[in-house]
């Protein structure tokens, strides 16, 4: 999916909520146990409840890896079942990876070509020759990781260096990888204060934002600081929609969650036209 077919979903639906499938057998409602696949189960209740009022899902897939086969075999039929029901849908793969480039673009078949994501989530601490094989896919987007929204971001993203931080450098730095025109960035909801910062080397690029719902972060102040002309944002929700209850119609409150959100995203959306 480009960049411009996102947009459009996002404008058709009044929404840029992404819903983050972070499934634990230990958090969804116990009677589904009992189902051959309660990870795929549980991932189809709610996506079924909710796609009217998201434009991307994203699996964590250290959820999945956790189960082993069986958690990537219900990671590969989420997919597959997203791509047959609501192929209008984008897809992440978080997966946070980067390594050397023979291994990041094995990591980048796996994720982009063999399962279809549309995008995957890349660590860039090894520099450009672990990031640009996940750039060579056409329609494709990397996702860097740019500023987090972990308490532990402080330790080197927000760093000094030469008179600018770290996250700074690794996004203008980021931009003189070939086919940089397909990447997108991470950027936390509880770093919203510094998506000013970031507009200004990144006026256009689209911002994966963590951390609205479960982490505190807050969609005004996302959408204050780093909303464009074209959107630009996918802000994501996961525990604060998929685990709002523990009960049998979990997906019915979930959508009522998700619902709750796109109302919000609908108002600041309307502010881009008035």
């Amino acid at each position: 999916m480009t960049a411009a077919e996102l947009t459009e979903q996002i404008f058709k639906k009044k929404s840029f909520l992404c819903v983050g499938l972070d499934t634990d057998l230990e958090k969804i409602p116990t009677y589904l146990l009992s189902e051959k696949d309660p990870v795929f189960s549980f991932n189809k209740a709610i996506i079924d409840a909710t796609h009217q009022y998201c434009v991307a899902y994203k699996p964590n897939l250290a959820f999945y890896e956790a189960i082993g086969v069986d958690g990537f075999k219900a990671l590969k039929k989420t997919i597959e079942y997203l791509h047959s029901e609501y192929p209008e849908i984008y897809t992440i793969a978080d997966a946070k990876r980067g390594d050397i480039g023979n291994t990041s673009r094995m990591y980048a078949k796996a994720y982009l070509e063999d399962l279809g994501f549309d995008s995957i989530t890349v660590a860039p601490y090894m520099g450009r020759d672990s990031v640009e094989p996940f750039l060579e896919f056409t329609n494709k987007h990397t996702i860097l990781l740019a500023l987090t929204s972990n308490e532990g971001a402080f330790d080197f993203q927000t760093k000094n260096l030469e008179n600018e931080e770290l996250y700074k450098e690794v996004i203008k730095t980021s931009l003189t990888y070939k086919n940089a025109e397909n990447l997108m960035y991470v950027v936390g909801a509880t770093k919203a204060e510094f998506l000013q910062e970031i507009r200004k080397i990144v006026p256009e690029s689209f911002l994966l934002v963590p951390g609205v719902g479960a982490q505190g972060g807050s969609l005004e102040e996302v959408c204050q600081y780093g909303i464009t002309k074209n959107v630009g944002l996918l802000v994501n929700s996961s525990r604060k929609i998929i685990y709002a209850s523990d009960s049998s119609n979990f997906a019915e409150i979930a959508a009522a969650r998700a619902e709750s959100l796109q109302v919000q995203m609908a108002d600041e959306l309307a502010k881009l036209s008035s």
